[in-house]
């Protein structure tokens, strides 16, 4: 039996087909796998929780899960390690943004391990050193299966190491040589009760796309990203802002400078740089321009040894 005829009154010829391929530019490939990222994970484990201070990557990351998940909420908490020298600006920042989204916001207290004897105030006076047993501590008393975080592989050598999924033993602790493949986009989050997974969506971006996107989404960000009048003190090579936990030493004078922060940690290790940059277009050129990453440029905290970031990590820092 054959066929019946097939019209072709309304069949367009191929000829006539459009040719243009579709392409996603740079930005859309870097969402999509995020995007991606956060819904495989999520789908596949319990609890996860998102680490939120309320810098910028931090910022983008949590932009993006509210995409991944829209018109529905974000389906987990958000989680800060507080050291208690964090700059206000961001805490109110923090805060603003977990009221907006409607987010359950869960905070770890460097002050209290100090108060109560666990931790000990370093002789240097940073606290971000101090981070890594509250975190760990509020992963356990969580349940928190797999833990989001911002850290990208162009910030430092140890991050580079590092896959997307990352394994953290029972302990808590990285084992860099313990790492498993992530061929076509396939992510491995299984582990054995008592570990965790530390998932990183923004590996593959660099501190510029982190910037693009801010402005393509028109995403808001702390007012100390953008250059402002602030007193600082030059200190081993970077201006650290005059604060009740970051004072001059002798022969150290404190100026009034126009400066703005490329990354936010605690005042008491994170450099200013001196700039003009008030906009987002201005920030972006400026990036463009600079030779070394923002950690390199303006934390103390990695210049404690060549390998500081990534003994850190071995310890169950971000």
């Amino acid at each position: 039996m054959r066929d019946p005829p097939v019209s072709t009154d309304f069949v367009t010829p191929l000829d006539d087909a459009p040719t243009r391929p579709y392409e996603l530019s740079q930005l859309d490939t870097l969402e999509s796998e995020a995007i991606h990222i956060f819904r495989e994970v999520t789908a596949e484990l319990e609890r996860p929780v998102l680490l939120f201070s309320g810098g910028k990557d931090s910022v983008v990351m949590l932009h993006l899960a509210a995409k991944a998940f829209w018109p529905g909420k974000v389906p987990f908490p958000v989680l800060h390690v507080d050291t208690g020298h964090n700059f206000p600006e961001v805490l109110d920042f923090r805060d603003r943004t977990v009221e907006r989204l409607g987010l359950t916001l869960v905070v770890a207290t460097v002050q209290d391990y100090i108060d109560d004897g666990r931790l000990v105030e370093r002789a240097d006076g940073t606290r971000n050193p101090l981070q890594t047993q509250p975190l760990l501590d509020a992963i356990a008393a969580g349940r928190f299966d797999a833990v989001y975080g911002g850290g990208r592989r162009d910030e430092e050598k140890a991050r580079a190491k590092e896959r997307i999924v990352s394994l953290r033993d029972e302990f808590g602790q990285w084992d860099p040589r313990n790492q498993r493949p992530e061929l076509w986009d396939l992510y491995n989050a299984r582990h054995r009760p008592g570990e965790h997974v530390r998932v990183f969506p923004l590996s593959n971006w660099t501190e510029l796309e982190i910037w693009r996107y801010i402005e393509r989404e028109n995403i808001e960000l702390p007012s100390l990203y953008y250059a402002h009048e602030r007193d600082v003190f030059r200190h081993d090579g970077m201006w650290l802002a005059d604060s009740p936990v970051s004072r001059p030493r002798e022969g150290e004078t404190v100026v009034r400078k126009r400066v703005r922060y490329r990354t936010v940690g605690d005042m008491s290790c994170t450099g200013a740089v001196e700039s003009d940059a008030d906009t987002v277009g201005r920030v972006i050129a400026e990036v463009a321009a600079t030779t070394l990453t923002e950690r390199g440029a303006t934390r103390a905290d990695d210049r404690l040894s060549e390998a500081a970031m990534e003994d850190r990590k071995k310890e169950g820092y971000f």
